[in-house]
């Protein structure tokens, strides 16, 4: 059955609505940054009154440190996958770097740089964000603690390396968001550094 023009937002389950929210959310993130996830904007992404977000979204807050949490772990999941098909440590760290650094995840970037932040006054995000930098912080000591295991890497601390793989490439990234130096050369940079903490026969190249 039609509506008629003026008769307001459909009705729909809490379930529903709630989802309806945090998919607006998710795309303001992703859009133009976490900040410009505000009350207001979510309201008119979905095309309701804002006291109707407030009932379903109590805490802006809460819905922040949520979307971000979302966006991470959905680009956490998407890099496992990827990962997984590799055949070796070294190839994993390759892939790692080449995805982390080619420019298509520059809106995850955005997202990240808000986060830290935000997240110095937003008591609930902070938590998050700390959170997701340990997953990927995990993420990367598995595969050097595997490459040291096998032989491809040099006996080395894998989550002090694994914290400064992590720092490089956020580093880099947060610099190319202003088209900073060289932007095709952060690989290069990379890989470089790599040799010089993991070593060996593995190549990065």
């Amino acid at each position: 059955m039609s509506r008629s023009p003026g008769e307001g937002p459909a009705r729909r389950s809490p379930r529903e609505r709630t989802a309806q929210i945090e998919a607006a959310a998710r795309a303001l993130a992703l859009d133009a940054g976490l900040a410009a996830v505000t009350l207001r904007a979510v309201a008119k992404r979905v095309g309701v009154a804002s006291g109707l977000v407030a009932r379903y979204a109590p805490s802006m807050d809460a819905l922040v440190a949520s979307t971000f949490q979302g966006i991470v772990e959905t680009e956490i999941a998407e890099v496992r996958q990827l990962l997984a098909s590799e055949s070796s440590p070294a190839a994993c760290v390759v892939a790692l770097v080449d995805t982390l650094l080619d420019q298509s995840r520059d809106d995850v970037t955005v997202i990240w740089v808000e986060a830290w932040g935000i997240g110095r006054r937003n008591a609930t995000l902070a938590p998050v964000v700390r959170q997701q930098m340990d997953a990927w912080r995990d993420i990367i000591q598995d595969i050097i603690e595997r490459g040291t295991a096998c032989g491809e890497f040099r006996d080395v601390d894998a989550e002090s390396v694994a914290w400064l793989l992590l720092g490089m490439i956020d580093g880099l990234n947060a610099h190319a968001l202003v088209r900073w130096n060289e932007l095709g050369a952060r690989g290069a940079h990379i890989r470089n550094a790599l040799e010089g903490m993991l070593g060996t026969g593995a190549t990065f190249g």
